[in-house]
């Protein structure tokens, strides 16, 4: 909470959530020439996410602050101006013909690193988001989403922050309708791990596609029962890297009131569905009690 004031103190719009990305369903169809994968995923974004909020620049250059729990850790990965939080800032800048002032940004980092949550993707989308406002740019869709994804294949579904369907590389998008709302728990044992290692380890073959998909549920049951028959086909390759993927997802499975749990992504990160946000809130008590040293977050899904 305290972060979340501060950014609001600095913010010229307020603060900007870069919401987490949860694949429910990952199957893997097919490696492409380029040696990429053709994939059909089922992703949702939950309220939770990092924080990011924008200032004027001091220096008169694009500049990132990091804070938050995992925002020493991000520091150490790459030098700043290699963050797709600064990339997203710049691309816009060009674009622009007012060609706006530098800014520095204030990210509070409160995903995992490496976890499978799509979180510098997410980051980069809500630099696009909150910086059009700043800037009061009018940019047409096509042209923020071709934006987007030249950042990234992920980073056009995190713009929107809406339940999708992603096909090809992850860059062809389906809204999807009809879902409930989805209470999660989110569980990470604070164990990185490498998308294109786990990519590495997956065999060459093809695979099925997902079952259609109803046009809407009429509960949270009648939606597990549906994803109870598609896949995360990373989650293998995953479990070969560190076992304790696998521990967490058994965390999750062996809380009694779960209904359903799952590698999100490539891993480590594993999401607990449930009946109610306040089964998914005592969940986490008990799980954070058993294994103090993991990350766990409540969260929910807003359905569509």
């Amino acid at each position: 909470m305290a972060d979340a004031v501060a950014h609001a103190l600095t913010s010229t719009t307020g603060v900007e959530t870069a919401r987490a990305k949860v694949n429910l369903a990952l199957h893997v169809l097919s490696r492409r020439a380029d040696n990429y994968h053709n994939i059909e995923s089922l992703a949702v974004f939950p309220e939770f996410g990092d924080l990011l909020s924008a200032v004027p620049s001091p220096s008169g250059e694009t500049e990132l602050t990091l804070d938050g729990e995992f925002g020493n850790e991000l520091d150490l990965l790459s030098p700043q101006q290699e963050n797709l939080v600064v990339r997203a800032a710049e691309a816009l800048r060009r674009v622009s013909a007012k060609r706006p002032p530098p800014v520095k940004l204030i990210l509070t980092k409160r995903m995992p690193i490496a976890a499978g949550l799509g979180g510098g993707s997410a980051d980069a989308a809500a630099t696009l988001r909150l910086l059009c406002r700043d800037w009061q740019l009018k940019l047409e869709k096509d042209r923020l989403e071709k934006i987007a994804l030249d950042l990234g294949a992920d980073v056009p579904m995190c713009l929107a922050s809406r339940p999708v369907i992603a096909r090809g590389v992850g860059e062809n998008l389906s809204p999807v309708a009809g879902l409930p709302n989805l209470p999660l728990v989110l569980v990470n044992p604070r164990v990185p791990v490498s998308t294109s290692e786990v990519f590495s380890k997956l065999e060459n073959a093809e695979r099925s596609p997902m079952i259609p998909m109803p046009p809407s549920f009429s509960s949270v049951i009648a939606f597990v029962i549906w994803l109870r028959q598609t896949r995360n086909d990373l989650l293998e390759p995953a479990k070969t890297m560190t076992r304790v993927v696998g521990t967490a997802i058994k965390a999750l499975s062996a809380d009694p009131e779960c209904l359903f749990a799952r590698m999100s992504g490539s891993g480590a990160t594993a999401f607990g569905i449930f009946a109610k946000l306040s089964y998914a809130q005592r969940a986490a008590e008990r799980i954070s009690l058993q294994r103090p040293h993991w990350w766990v977050a409540a969260t929910e899904v807003q359905g569509s």
